[in-house]
């Protein structure tokens, strides 16, 4: 499966750090060699950055790759926006010509040069292709006895064309990985929404952020399920604490937990769900823990 190193990114350190634990916990409760990218800083982020100057975007992008080629470690990414930044960037980099002489202009600037011998990779694809919802479930202490809907996110499976991840309108590799623990993947409309906060909506337009979370909540809502899973923080900050906006602002409530995927992989592998992040004085996720104790 080849030696990893973790990109952390901006949110998850800053706002959850109850998900880099539990991604670190579940690595290595499934042997996976992982270690921590040092130096890294944010990737950067692909709605914005890359729009207003996409060689500062490409540049920062391949600082943040060669340090993972200087370590001789391929990325794994637990954002879809890193993912996306630097895996577009990488692919760039390796395929567009006159692209890398360019970027490494500027990194010889700080002692850097980018060659392109390192992949990128998300946790959930990672998952998937190279460790399988099979072997997972053989880790599986504690089965969930959970109806989950899934959001899978935008920069997940788009662009296409670089991602390879099968079906974009109707994919199922992140609902086996929801599956593979016990859990059953819910199907719902509007399923590959966005959740509302990418490309720069959430900070300059709030109201209609929260109007497309409201919309995908209410779907979610529909089919009666115990939690949302995502597998992006970004996604995961929408998701969550704009339940609590759309309370304060719409009147509407929701209550629905909200887990990254490591987390709810975390609460298979037999954590106690504290040390994953998930705060049981809430009382949504009390809810949750309660249902899962009641059914065991």
């Amino acid at each position: 499966m080849g030696t990893l190193s973790l990109f952390l990114g901006c949110l998850v350190p800053n706002r959850y750090p109850g998900i880099e634990m539990a991604t670190k916990l579940c690595l290595a409760k499934l042997d996976i060699d992982c270690t921590e990218l040092t130096g890294a800083s944010c990737c950067p982020a692909p709605g914005v950055f890359r729009s207003f100057d996409r060689t500062s975007w490409l540049t920062i992008a391949s600082r943040n790759i060669v340090l993972a080629e200087q370590m001789e470690r391929d990325i794994l990414t637990i954002c879809n926006g890193c993912f996306s930044t630097l895996a577009d960037a990488n692919h760039i980099i390796k395929e567009e010509n006159g692209t890398k002489e360019e970027v490494n202009r500027h990194l010889k600037k700080i002692g850097k040069e980018i060659e392109g011998r390192t992949d990128v990779r998300h946790i959930i694809e990672y998952l998937y292709d190279e460790y399988s919802p099979e072997k997972i479930s053989l880790h599986v202490e504690r089965k969930l006895p959970l109806r989950v809907a899934v959001h899978y996110g935008c920069h997940l499976i788009k662009p296409t064309r670089d991602r390879g991840l099968g079906n974009f309108e109707r994919p199922a590799f992140f609902d086996e990985l929801v599956a593979a623990l016990g859990a059953t993947s819910v199907d719902y409309p509007d399923k590959m929404a966005c959740c509302g906060a990418g490309g720069g909506v959430r900070s300059a337009m709030r109201d209609k952020s929260l109007k497309m979370t409201q919309a995908k909540l209410s779907r979610i809502k529909e089919v009666e399920v115990d939690c949302i899973v995502n597998s992006c923080p970004f996604c995961h900050m929408q998701l969550d604490a704009g339940q609590e906006e759309i309370r304060e602002k719409m009147k509407i409530e929701y209550d629905i937990p909200v887990l990254h995927y490591t987390q709810l992989l975390g609460l298979a592998l037999g954590f106690p769900p504290q040390l994953l992040g998930i705060d049981s004085s809430i009382e949504k996720n009390r809810k949750l823990m309660e249902l899962m104790e009641l059914q065991e």
